[in-house]
């Protein structure tokens, strides 16, 4: 694989010595060494190969996630991450993006709704929950769960993760770049298009499941006293059965729904 000062490891072959620059656009710099960022974009570096590699490895060999990928140029024509990297080149590597050249040879997926988040991730999981993002979340899963979780279901991985984020077996996932939730939650909304598909308040913050409206007399023997006699519209998890009504917390919940929705 590649050699270098940040390349895969030495292969021992000593007659193959080849220079690629490699280009990161959009906000790709962010994986990479501080030294190595521009202050605008693109950020350029240099690596030496010392066998043909692959432009995947290349790639994540620079610290960037090849679910962050969305476009790459190899002498100016599309390739994708199994093209090997043989001759002299220059990589130009594209995060998504909506517009912009070569439609048709876009990496990453559209159109994902789903999505499975890591342990580190609670505030951003409810959150996404609050505004109806369907949102996979057991804190204490492991790595090969959480991989087995996105390919099974289909669903994106969030993770801060970044050695996890570049598992081969992903095809879709984010690392957020906020540590903080509320600007995590836009850059997920955001990132995967999901502004118009929000829908506040349809899912169980604990669990993810969707609501249902549900009659009062079908949940009032679990209803504290003060409760049967303020409300009468409720709602049921059809996951958990988590039961849901309009009480004094609503208020900061609503407030936080418009506090996201106003970012967008």
């Amino acid at each position: 694989m590649a050699a270098g000062t940040d390349g895969p490891g030495h292969s021992g072959a000593t007659d193959f010595f080849l220079p690629v620059v490699i280009a990161f656009h959009g906000d790709l710099g962010f994986f990479l060494k501080r030294q190595e960022r521009s202050a605008q974009p693109p950020s350029v570096v240099t690596r030496i190969l010392n066998r043909k590699t692959s432009v995947k490895d290349v790639i994540e060999a620079c610290g960037v996630p090849h679910p962050e990928v969305d476009l790459i140029l190899a002498g100016g024509e599309p390739v994708d991450f199994s093209t090997h990297v043989e001759t002299r080149t220059k990589l130009d590597v594209c995060p998504v993006s909506d517009d912009g050249p070569f439609p048709s040879a876009r990496l990453q997926a559209r159109g994902v709704r789903t999505f499975v988040a890591d342990g580190h991730l609670g505030k951003l999981v409810r959150d996404l929950r609050l505004l109806g993002v369907d949102v996979s979340y057991r804190p204490e899963a492991h790595d090969r769960e959480l991989l087995a979780t996105a390919v099974r279901e289909n669903r994106a991985l969030l993770t801060r993760d970044r050695p996890l984020l570049m598992h081969r077996m992903l095809s879709s996932g984010y690392y957020p770049r906020s540590q903080f939730p509320l600007e995590q939650t836009v850059e997920v909304v955001q990132r995967f298009g999901l502004a118009q598909t929000l829908a506040p308040f349809t899912r169980c913050l604990r669990c993810g499941g969707q609501l249902a409206v549900i009659s009062k007399t079908a949940v009032i023997d679990h209803l504290e006293p003060l409760t049967r006699l303020y409300y009468d519209d409720f709602q049921q998890c059809l996951n958990c059965g988590q039961t849901y009504w309009r009480g004094s917390h609503l208020q900061k919940l609503e407030q936080r729904v418009k506090t996201l929705i106003d970012l967008l």
